[in-house]
């Protein structure tokens, strides 16, 4: 099988992707100006295709890029192609998606410093101890998973720092220190180092790295169990306690499905602690469905698909716009006819399935499943210290029940 996306067909030879840096043509190496100079045709941003000397054919990236890519390399399809990139073509860069079109043995990449080296070499940031955050076609409430007292940030693709500073503000954490580094690597750069809250309405140069030194605030850990009133919710919510064993029980990789999703926290949740995975909330109460949407934002988490129907009339949907889950939690809707089945049967094999129940009913249900096929069943009581009088008693919250198992691999 190809490791790679059907349908693009590569140019003649590798496609030589050259990362260059805000330095321009002084700042490449011998190779990396031999690469360039000896393509028949150069693609780049504008920007950067005015930073080289080469005789060969400009062509700027359509608009939007992405989608005009497979198409562009068939254009040119016979020729010497040189992709021009931003630093390290494989950081956050086009140099990824150009081996997921072509593959990783049509693709030679020569890299130049990324941003983050360089902000971090300005600033004496350790790059192995600093978070970074790309913003890249990302909302600024993505950085809210990342706010912790003392945390050191990158931020990348931040056109406007006044979004950033905002966001910083907003979440409590206004006077942490904010430093915008403009133009790294360029005779002109520039470094303006102030509190999140002083940025004001400053503006910056839109090729720009904005870093953090998070200030104390409110500390939220990407484990799972975050408190109850984390979430807006109206009673439909995996409590705390339940929530961590339900993540536990989960692991976290691929496409998540939380089918019955009430407040969105374990999709949520799932994503805090997996940011390089991906998820699908499906909740038939629209009400719900735009808390979900309120709740992954304040989160961290705005990349979460939230999609308000019933899982039974979208499931073949969803696979089809989407692939097929890796993971699936069921925390409503359990009893209804077939949707067991549907996702047992849609579910990848060596997938993770987990259903929590609350009613007996639902609870027969996966007594049943787990004699059929095997997993994992627990019951969890909790119970919480409350008030009675002027006294403290134990207020038990409703049982739940859990089956988890792995889909066996197919023959």
């Amino acid at each position: 099988m190809p490791d790679h996306t059907p349908g693009a067909v590569p140019p003649a030879g590798p496609v030589v992707v050259v990362g260059i840096g805000a330095d321009g043509w002084e700042g490449l190496g011998v190779a990396a100006r031999r690469a360039i100079q000896e393509a028949e045709v150069v693609m780049g941003s504008t920007r950067q295709l005015a930073l080289v000397v080469t005789e060969a054919e400009r062509v700027p990236w359509p608009s939007p890029m992405l989608p005009g890519l497979v198409g562009l390399l068939e254009a040119y399809k016979g020729r010497k192609v040189c992709v021009l990139a931003s630093g390290d073509p494989m950081f956050h860069g086009i140099g990824s998606t150009l081996v997921r079109l072509l593959g990783a043995e049509q693709i030679r990449v020569m890299p130049a410093p990324s941003s983050v080296s360089l902000a971090c070499a300005r600033l004496g940031w350790p790059v192995d101890r600093t978070e970074v955050v790309s913003l890249v076609n990302r909302p600024p409430t993505t950085l809210n998973s990342a706010l912790r007292p003392g945390e050191r940030v990158l931020v990348l693709g931040a056109a406007d720092p006044r979004a950033v500073a905002e966001l910083l503000v907003g979440s409590g954490f206004g006077d942490s220190a904010f430093h915008v580094l403009e133009r790294l690597g360029a005779a002109d750069e520039r470094i303006r180092r102030t509190t999140a809250s002083g940025w004001g309405s400053t503006e910056a140069d839109p090729l720009n790295v904005v870093a953090i030194e998070c200030a104390p605030g409110q500390a939220l850990p990407r484990a799972g169990g975050l408190p109850d009133e984390m979430f807006e919710h109206d009673g439909q919510l995996t409590k705390r306690e339940v929530r961590a064993v339900t993540l536990g029980l989960l692991g976290g990789n691929g496409l998540l499905w939380d089918i019955g999703a009430g407040a969105g926290s374990i999709a949520i949740e799932w994503l805090r602690a997996h940011p390089r995975a991906s998820a699908i909330a499906i909740e038939r109460d629209p009400t719900r469905s735009a808390r979900i949407t309120r709740n992954a934002e304040k989160l961290g988490t705005p990349a979460l698909k939230v999609i308000t129907a019933k899982a039974l009339d979208i499931i073949q949907a969803l696979v089809t716009e989407h692939g097929t889950p890796d993971t699936i939690f069921i925390g409503g809707g359990l009893t209804a006819p077939g949707l067991l089945d549907q996702c047992w049967n849609t579910l990848r094999p060596g997938g993770r399935l987990v259903a929590n129940a609350v009613t007996l009913e639902s609870e027969a249900l996966l007594t049943t499943w787990h004699t059929q096929r095997g997993g994992e069943l627990i019951r969890i009581s909790i119970n919480r210290a409350a008030p009675i009088g002027g006294f403290t008693t134990w207020r038990p919250q409703l049982p739940v029940t859990i089956w988890s198992t792995t889909k066996p691999e197919e023959a």
